[in-house]
């Protein structure tokens, strides 16, 4: 725009959305910031006041800012910043990180998650493929997680990219093994065999959750038979394939519900299950219901070990990519050994 007198002036930048705000994305469509809308007087549970096991380091230093770098230089988004995850500094400062394909907004509202919300209307970057290979050789990775935001608005649920980029990332970095975190393509299973056809070694659909609490806590689309499906299936499809879950804590769960939800995931060969601590993200979402102990993870660690996980890796702040290259190295990834009562 010019002023009147004919100047140049560069035009204000548009204020950026607040969280439950919608705005327009650069590629032309409608999104929900933090992907949960406002809605009446905030309850603020579970935004304070956390204990003291849940401090995480500050997200600093020379590792995080060449991993953080390379992310940027490469257009790429990361579930570690999308998603606020507590271990971002010490993941990317040992220089992993976890790529998120498809974009930063997901057609689906779970009400656990800070993902930005909308419907992409099919749009795809058709270069993702080539960056997100190009990343993995610059970061010098023996082990990169791929996830993804859920894309209902494509045929194949983003299968066919997703296998693409698996693909790409092999062809230029045969050593890396690659873990998929995948959506759960609404059910449709020849969509998970496209995936799980495409070179590799870790295939992960998180459960999220208990039969019971699974809604609210995910999006309608989503459901607890639809997720162990679709992990059964990729291992009858692929029986060496590991398979990969992730249970959230805190959300008013049982030690009853805990259990029988292990033994669901055992009853269909899942090889490794993550525990973890639910924290709130904003104050749109749900709030917690409690903060389960480091003492308890411990104990339900050993209670999966006992049903016949390869390994259950179990800590408040553990994510499900969270030091995924040391999954199966029998020791929680390397957290601290929280003595506990290891009954169940």
């Amino acid at each position: 725009m010019s002023d009147p007198e004919g100047i140049r002036v560069a035009e204000e930048p548009a204020p950026a959305a607040r969280s439950g705000e919608k705005y327009q994305t650069p590629q032309g469509f409608t999104a929900i910031k933090d992907g949960i809308k406002t809605r009446g007087e905030a309850d603020r549970r579970g935004l304070g006041g956390k204990p003291r096991w849940l401090k995480a380091p500050l997200a600093a230093g020379e590792g995080y800012d060449r991993v953080r770098r390379a992310v940027r230089d490469h257009a790429l988004a990361t579930v570690c910043e999308e998603a606020k995850c507590p271990n971002i500094g010490e993941c990317w400062n040992a220089g992993t990180a976890t790529i998120m394909l498809m974009g930063k907004v997901c057609t689906r509202a779970c009400r656990f998650c800070s993902v930005d919300t909308g419907n992409p209307r099919g749009w795809l970057d058709a270069a993702e493929p080539q960056h997100a290979a190009r990343t993995v050789a610059l970061m010098k990775l023996r082990y990169v997680v791929l996830t993804s935001v859920d894309r209902d608005d494509l045929p194949d649920g983003g299968a066919a990219h997703y296998a693409a980029c698996i693909r790409a990332i092999k062809a230029e970095n045969p050593a890396t093994a690659v873990e998929a975190l995948t959506p759960d393509f609404q059910g449709v299973l020849r969509d998970v065999e496209t995936v799980v056809d495409s070179g590799l070694e870790v295939f992960a659909q998180n459960v999220e959750t208990v039969r019971r609490l699974t809604h609210p806590v995910r999006d309608p689309r989503a459901g607890y038979d639809q997720t162990l499906a679709v992990l059964a299936h990729a291992k009858r499809h692929r029986p060496g394939l590991l398979t990969k879950t992730s249970l959230m804590l805190g959300l008013g769960e049982t030690d009853e519900e805990i259990a029988a939800t292990m033994d669901d995931l055992r009853a269909i060969d899942v090889d490794i299950l993550t525990l973890g601590q639910y924290l709130r993200p904003t104050v749109n979402h749900l709030p917690v219901e409690r903060y389960v102990s480091p003492q308890e993870f411990q104990r339900y660690r050993a209670w999966g070990l006992a049903r016949g996980f390869r390994e259950c890796v179990s800590g408040p702040l553990v994510r499900s990519s969270y030091r995924a290259e040391q999954a199966l190295d029998g020791n929680n990834v390397g957290l601290p050994d929280h003595a506990a009562a290891a009954g169940g």
